[in-house]
């Protein structure tokens, strides 16, 4: 109950987080390309990366910290589902050229973001 409580209590904020990050995309760059949910994806993958890093190398894999950043901040935070209704809709506009864009640099950068944020924890901790 503890773990589902954590995950909980930190999906609320990183929800909240992410709403507070569409609206502000929204009003400085428009509609047009799906900036906001690929800005959370690539900040989410680097602090996957350095919550996952920090808790195992610091904190000795506290189960309890571990699900309250990680499943519940950064799983309310990023939007791999939002990302898929983007592209889809990209597509359903017929724009395959700018859907692949996204879809590329969204798993690409994301991936390339985890990474780093990984390499800063153990960095850092050294």
């Amino acid at each position: 109950m503890q773990l589902f409580l954590a995950a909980a209590a930190g999906g609320a904020l990183g929800a909240g987080a992410r709403f507070l990050v569409n609206v502000a995309f929204a009003q400085l760059l428009g509609p047009a390309f799906p900036w906001a949910t690929l800005t959370v994806n690539v900040v989410g993958s680097f602090l996957m990366g350095l919550v996952v890093g920090f808790s195992s190398l610091l904190l000795g894999g506290s189960a309890v910290f571990r699900t309250f950043l990680a499943t519940g901040i950064l799983g309310g935070f990023t939007t791999f589902s939002a990302f898929s209704l983007d592209a889809v809709e990209l597509f359903e506009r017929r724009q395959p050229a700018l859907a692949g864009v996204y879809i590329a640099a969204s798993v690409a950068i994301s991936i390339a973001a985890l990474w780093a944020g990984l390499t800063a924890a153990k960095v850092s901790i050294r």
